[in-house]
């Protein structure tokens, strides 16, 4: 009886641990949590609390990743804009700079200092309260030279009006061709003759001439011309005496 009875007992306790190998546990299992990495959003994290004003979750931020990466150069700039004096960061000398509209902070840094992670510095070097936002008109001091305007290029002179090319010069007329005329240079040529006859010297000479210009190729005329031309010489060199 008592050998049925301690049977009957483990068939009872080996049921029992083979539906606890089957039951299933419900507990929720951890879940695992990522390394912590220095990526580019965490270094905008570390930026965006500064300039919100959470300065103690920046410094929290910043100490882990620096643990990780104690020589990077993002990391090291952001903790000498917490922990170093502006001045020395920057530099003494600055120069005036108007916030126009809808400008910030960040825009300026990266814009006039070349580096929009340098938005704390900046913000500390003009000693702001607010950082968030920027008043459109705000006045900013900013480190360094003022940049030099270039000169722009001045407006092209107005054309001249072109003065209109002087009319050409009407071509000198060509000398008018002697007109021949062998009949009225013979009438002339008599009119001469009959004057040089009457002693009319110099009224000879005149109507030869005439007559030479109507017939220039007369050889006649030419002589009578020649002899008119002599005899009045001499009548003007004794006339001399």
């Amino acid at each position: 009886m008592i050998r049925r009875l301690a049977g009957q007992g483990a068939a009872a306790f080996l049921l029992a641990l083979a539906v606890a190998g089957c039951s299933h546990d419900t507990r929720p299992k951890p879940v695992a949590v990522p390394a912590l990495t220095v990526t580019p959003e965490r270094i905008d994290a570390i930026q965006t609390c500064l300039l919100a004003g959470d300065r103690k979750g920046a410094e929290k931020l910043l100490k882990a990743l620096l643990k990780l990466e104690p020589m990077n150069p993002k990391l090291q700039l952001l903790a000498d804009s917490l922990d170093k004096d502006p001045q020395e960061l920057l530099g003494p000398k600055s120069y005036p700079y108007t916030v126009q509209p809808g400008e910030t902070i960040t825009d300026v840094a990266e814009r006039l200092l070349g580096n929009r992670l340098k938005a704390y510095q900046l913000a500390r070097y003009n000693q702001l309260a607010t950082i968030v936002a920027l008043t459109p008109g705000q006045v900013l001091r900013i480190p360094g030279e003022q940049p030099v305007a270039k000169p722009q290029p001045a407006p092209p002179a107005p054309e001249r009006p072109r003065r209109p090319a002087p009319a050409a010069k009407p071509a000198a007329p060509a000398p008018a061709k002697p007109v021949v005329n062998p009949g009225a240079a013979q009438h002339l040529r008599a009119q001469g003759l009959a004057a040089l006859n009457r002693g009319a010297v110099g009224e000879a000479v005149g109507l030869l001439r005439k007559a030479k210009a109507l017939d220039p190729g007369n050889a006649l005329i030419a002589r009578d011309l020649g002899r008119a031309e002599r005899i009045a010489a001499t009548v003007r060199a004794n006339a001399r005496k």
